[in-house]
């Protein structure tokens, strides 16, 4: 089920030629996976600890279709989908709101589960299959 985020671009996620860093696009794509989450239901502190299980991703992609400057409004989507027992993506479409409506970005991450002490992969926890729409 996808959920979206709200963002506005800061000054410090600009450069010097005042457009959006490219490897932000991933920061705000990243704090859009963080509240999905969490509206899930998924305890963060707890998520990001490692109790023996941990969810590192494994690929990312970015499509930049337009740049983005300080002050403009953004609208992420969150969109999970399930790959595997163990894996699964996140496609993030980024939409600038103001000053018009224009799709500025699309990301993909993937996500593989393991074990934090053998790095072998295990399946997906309960919450995280249910945030992913598998169980």
């Amino acid at each position: 089920m996808p959920f979206t985020y709200a963002k506005t671009v800061h000054f410090g996620d600009t450069d010097a030629a005042g457009v959006v860093f490219f490897a932000n696009y991933l920061v705000f794509c990243h704090e859009a996976y963080e509240e999905a989450l969490g509206a899930a239901g998924i305890d963060l502190g707890s998520f990001f600890s490692d109790h023996g299980v941990v969810v590192p991703i494994v690929k990312s992609e970015a499509e930049y279709l337009r740049s983005l400057t300080c002050g403009d409004k953004l609208a992420i989507t969150v969109t999970p989908r399930l790959l595997g027992p163990d894996s699964f993506e996140v496609a993030y479409e980024v939409q600038r709101l103001s000053p018009t409506a224009k799709r500025a970005a699309r990301v993909r991450t993937e996500h593989v589960c393991i074990a934090s002490s053998s790095r072998a992969r295990q399946a997906l926890p309960a919450p995280l299959a249910s945030f992913v729409g598998a169980a």
